[in-house]
């Protein structure tokens, strides 16, 4: 059952500054409007909002049985990226110590790579999404709730395999470079998630080269300066750089929305109960004139 609980404002000050406390709370208003006979609708698509913590439940479970599901085709690429893996892990302790402890060289590094931190990754994501909510980019918006949901799959994918393989920093002592001595070196986190978001951000907007090439670019300069800064090995930017990029691709190929591509708008969704519907009121006998806000519950 449904029933409805309306605030009417006669006094034009105080609907406006009803209005725009509402309009700050929220990025966007609800763009439905009252109609006297209703009319039969299709069931709404659930947002990628609602479906946001399931969609990350099931690209867990698919990332984590990605090797059950691989076929003869997938060799072109996986036998290169384990021969390169293999021999860059061989060399990595001599490429680790060309490096000296050179401090510009390592605040530019750290600085570049906080692009790939939670933080900086998450404000990016974060950024993208509140600025398609605030101007209705349906694009922009889908990239922040993909690029964030990305950046979780990575963040959990980087942490288990960490922790599996304990393999110590580049300048933890002679058992650097070592697997399994209680270090947290391999794969480079950083890498991942600048991977995830970029390659993200570069499918939602590959009408666009130069957002394309900007966002591959920062994903690039992230991983060369988790090596420069020596916070990591090659191979662990390496298949960071590989995990990264297939986590982002698997996230926008799986749950991206075509939609509004071709129309240009937001994807249907369910109204929200908490949002109001706002009617224009008008009474020509007592020359009253304001909002009705009208909450479904």
């Amino acid at each position: 059952m449904t029933s409805k609980f309306a605030i009417i404002c006669f006094s034009p000050w105080r609907c406006a500054a009803l209005l725009a406390i509402i309009i700050a709370g929220m990025s966007s208003a609800s763009g439905q409007t009252p109609a006297s006979t209703p009319t039969p609708q299709a069931s709404p698509t659930p947002s990628l909002e609602r479906k946001f913590l399931k969609n990350i439940l099931r690209d867990q479970r698919a990332i984590w049985t990605s090797p059950l599901h691989l076929q003869a085709g997938d060799a072109k690429w996986l036998v290169p990226l384990g021969l390169s893996t293999a021999a860059l892990i061989a060399t990595d302790r001599r490429t680790a110590d060309v490096l000296d402890d050179n401090r510009t060289r390592l605040n530019v590094s750290h600085a570049v790579s906080y692009i790939g931190s939670g933080y900086g990754a998450g404000s990016i994501a974060g950024a993208f999404y509140l600025i398609g909510r605030a101007t209705h980019n349906a694009r922009a918006r889908e990239t922040g709730l993909l690029g964030g949901e990305a950046l979780i799959d990575s963040g959990i994918v980087a942490f288990v395999i960490k922790h599996a393989t304990q393999r110590p920093r580049p300048r933890a002592g002679k058992e650097r470079g070592d697997f399994f001595h209680g270090g947290l070196s391999f794969p480079s986190g950083h890498t991942i998630a600048a991977w995830s978001l970029a390659t993200v951000v570069a499918n939602e907007y590959r009408d666009k080269r130069l957002v394309q090439i900007s966002a591959y670019g920062l994903a690039a300069a992230v991983s060369v300066s988790r090596y420069t800064g020596r916070n990591h090995f090659l191979s662990d930017v390496l298949v960071g750089s590989a995990i990264g990029y297939g986590i982002g691709r698997y996230v926008y190929r799986t749950h991206h929305d075509p939609a509004p591509e071709s129309t240009g708008q937001e994807p249907s969704r369910a109204p929200s109960k908490l949002l109001p519907l706002i009617i224009p009121r008008y009474e020509r006998s007592a020359r009253h004139y304001g909002v009705a806000l009208v909450w479904s519950f």
